[in-house]
């Protein structure tokens, strides 16, 4: 039952083996038996699956899905249509969270009223003790707004949590919009107007060379078009 759901933490996976095991053992030190881990695992080969079976029948509910097969953000979509919590938590496969991130995060929604929370985030490569990137949000010059945010997005999916009440409105998640992230940030900005920026890095934020995330900026004319593309969408949604 939905209701007796605290939070579902929807993952997608895809050739993640190296480091889903300690993404895993991070997140899930954190849960309880009224919570649950959605993973959609989009087609791996290697041993991704193999990970998460060893997690499986433990103290925290683990759903394993099959993925559609057609990029990310389909993939992140059939994980949240399975979700069933009343609080839904995004993760990647490879980064770590921090040991208070969900007790934190909880706290944010409790106190703030907060429909969605976004948290800060340390950035590293192969040693998460040293960072090169301090802090995501003065990296991203991060805040709410939906003009700030279609202009220059500073919604990171892993570093998000929202009340599922978004879900409503964010899905069906445009196959042609360049991030999933974006379009639900933007979304809760539009019709909750309760995002909260939380200015502590609760997150372990991995970047290396297997990532399909780029932090790069795009050429002028592919952003100019990934913009124009995403205001349609957005628009076409909320008329």
């Amino acid at each position: 039952m939905v209701d007796k759901v605290r939070i579902s933490v929807a993952m997608i996976t895809y050739n993640g083996e190296a480091f889903l095991r300690e993404q895993l053992v991070s997140i899930l030190s954190q849960l309880g038996p009224a919570d649950e881990l959605v993973i959609s695992d989009d087609g791996s080969t290697d041993g991704t699956l193999y990970v998460i079976e060893e997690f499986m029948g433990g103290n925290v509910p683990i759903r394993l899905l099959t993925g559609p097969g057609t990029g990310i953000k389909a993939n992140v979509e059939n994980a949240l249509r399975h979700c069933k919590g009343k609080y839904i938590f995004l993760a990647d496969q490879d980064d770590v969270w921090t040991p208070d991130k969900v007790k934190e995060v909880m706290q944010c929604f409790k106190t703030r009223k907060a429909s969605l929370v976004i948290h800060d985030a340390t950035v590293f490569s192969d040693n998460i003790e040293l960072p090169f990137i301090e802090s995501f949000f003065a990296f991203r010059h991060s805040g709410p707004g939906i003009i700030k945010n279609l202009w220059k997005n500073s919604y990171i999916g892993c570093c998000m949590a929202f009340r599922r009440e978004l879900l409503d409105k964010a899905l069906p998640i445009p196959a042609k919009i360049e991030m999933h992230d974006q379009w639900l940030g933007i979304l809760n900005d539009f019709y909750y107007k309760k995002s909260y920026f939380y200015n502590r890095p609760l997150l372990h934020y991995r970047r290396h060379r297997e990532n399909n995330s780029p932090m790069h900026h795009y050429i002028v004319l592919k952003m100019l078009r990934n913009r124009i593309v995403f205001l349609g969408y957005f628009i076409k949604r909320i008329l």
